[in-house]
């Protein structure tokens, strides 16, 4: 398991403006769900300018494409119908266009695939599964029409191949209502967890982040191992959805990290902006996930606006 940060930059404009309906068809396939992680890269790749200039966007600017190191995401549902079950499919190709079918496991899973509207509003976690000729699948329920980011992380079994994260676009058929950016906040809430967010993305500089869980007022002191730590974080440049993926700082069993109610972690913004952030914790059997809007340069909300806004609504799992 890499500790530390591990960035991906993904951008990608979305090609059709939207009318009252995204008019696009839908897709098939089978298998099952499961929240969590994705991503992962060295910090060289990020740049040290404190100020988050363009020379911070570049270093972090691997993976923009729907293909890299000579392997493809070959998305088979292009489109799903939104507030419907679909089921999700894909194939990795390598540079010949054979499928592939032997893949590294990482945080006990072979892939990670993450689904996010391009609003932030929606956000999933899924890992899907891998029949024998290397085609992926996952079932989907997007709550909302409009346009969404699909990301795929994997490492190829091949040796000396390096963990890539491949991007492309989903579209989600129906009345396309956007919604604007959740408020700047320092907590939230879900499921009757309130998690609250000490600490602030820097661009272009690492910075400790630390999430604090409790429920009805109480420190939730037994958080459960989920794909070998007690929490993931995946965050999201508002705009492009560049995306950053950070491993706690310890692991279950490490002898020094607790589990709960803090979760820490260390994090370089690839630069200045809005980020949605997604963590995902795990107890008495359920995996959870938190979501937070925070801006890179600054804490993690100005005490104005804690007061001023209701709590920001969850969309997890």
């Amino acid at each position: 398991m890499h500790a530390g940060l591990k960035i991906t930059a993904f951008a990608a404009g979305l090609a059709a403006t939207f009318g009252t309906a995204y008019g696009v068809g839908k897709g098939v396939g089978p298998v099952d769900e499961d929240p969590a992680p994705a991503r992962h890269e060295s910090h060289s790749e990020a740049s040290s300018d404190p100020e988050g200039g363009g020379g911070t966007e570049q270093a972090a600017a691997g993976g923009l494409q729907i293909s890299e190191g000579g392997y493809t995401l070959d998305l088979k549902t292009p489109a799903v119908t939104a507030r419907e079950r679909d089921d999700l499919r894909f194939v990795i190709r390598d540079s010949g266009g054979r499928a592939v079918t032997a893949f590294q496991r990482e945080h006990d899973k072979e892939l990670h695939l993450i689904v996010a509207s391009r609003d932030l509003v929606t956000y999933r976690h899924l890992h899907p599964t891998r029949a024998a000729d290397g085609t992926w699948s996952t079932p989907v329920d997007l709550p909302r029409a409009g346009g969404y980011r699909v990301f795929a992380d994997f490492t190829p079994a091949k040796k000396g191949a390096e963990n890539l994260t491949l991007g492309t676009d989903l579209g989600a058929s129906g009345p396309y209502d956007p919604q604007p950016l959740p408020a700047v906040k320092a907590t939230a809430e879900v499921d009757g967890y309130k998690v609250r967010l000490d600490g602030g993305l820097r661009p272009g500089a690492s910075s400790e982040l630390k999430l604090n869980v409790s429920r009805d007022g109480k420190p939730v002191t037994d958080l459960q191992p989920y794909l070998g730590a007690y929490g993931h974080l995946v965050a999201l440049r508002s705009g492009d959805l560049a995306y950053l993926h950070v491993h706690p700082n310890g692991e279950p069993g490490d002898g020094k990290t607790e589990p709960g109610p803090g979760i820490s972690f260390s994090a370089t913004a690839p630069s200045t902006g809005t980020y949605r952030l997604f963590l995902d914790f795990k107890h008495e059997g359920k995996v959870r996930t938190a979501e937070f809007t925070v801006r890179a340069g600054g804490a993690a909300a100005a005490p104005e606006e804690e007061s001023a806004h209701d709590e920001a609504p969850s969309h997890g799992h």
